[in-house]
């Protein structure tokens, strides 16, 4: 087992680390999603609730990975938290992915927009991606998200790029498009069952 993944092992779901800032942090995700009802603003409310829910998806196999190999997962949390949910998640980059999705809902433009003489949407959905990879390249050399895989690396992003941001988008962006509020719902629904039932199982078998 790597230091890194010691470090985080060593603080998960230890209560003890508390901070009362968690909870007005709650209050600010909870309100940037009552605006969104309030305006009745389903396309990105949904889409917020997809990238979230995709984030979990993502947090679940990383936890698997350490699981299964018993040395690292592909990325860590380590460092101060008020507390750490799984392996490469504290409670804090969670509330972060909650609004993220509606942020880059919020920024989406009419589909028949084009950007460079191409399609918005993939190319925001690159744009996004990259972006975030470079944030986590900032983290990473801070030392707060770790990186013990020789193919998850700040030299080699590709992947992080891929499997980490891109399928978070394209969930994102896919459900604010959805015709249907209905449409909406049940793709949202999936996501977070899909969770709900990886959580329960996985999380019951103590691989989490």
């Amino acid at each position: 087992m790597t230091d890194d993944a010691r470090a985080a092992l060593d603080q998960l779901r230890d209560a003890s680390h508390f901070e009362w800032y968690v909870i007005p942090l709650l209050l600010v995700v909870l309100y940037v999603y009552a605006v969104e009802v309030e305006r009745r603003n389903w396309n990105v409310l949904f889409a917020g609730l997809a990238l979230w829910g995709m984030d979990w998806f993502n947090e679940i196999w990383n936890s698997l990975v350490f699981h299964f190999t018993d040395r690292a997962p592909m990325w860590g949390a380590r460092g101060e938290t008020a507390y750490q949910i799984l392996i490469g998640l504290n409670i804090e980059i969670c509330f972060m992915f909650a609004i993220m999705g509606v942020v880059a809902a919020k920024f989406l433009p009419p589909r028949e927009v084009r950007i460079l003489g191409m399609p918005n949407r993939p190319v925001l959905i690159a744009v996004n991606s990259a972006a975030a990879v470079g944030v986590e390249v900032l983290l990473n050399r801070a030392g707060v998200l770790t990186w013990d895989w020789s193919w998850w690396q700040a030299s080699f992003p590709l992947f992080v790029f891929l499997l980490g941001y891109v399928p978070f988008f394209i969930a994102c962006f896919a459900v604010h498009d959805m015709r249907t509020v209905r449409g909406k719902a049940i793709a949202v629904t999936a996501i977070l069952g899909v969770d709900a039932v990886a959580l329960t199982v996985f999380g019951t078998l103590g691989w989490l």
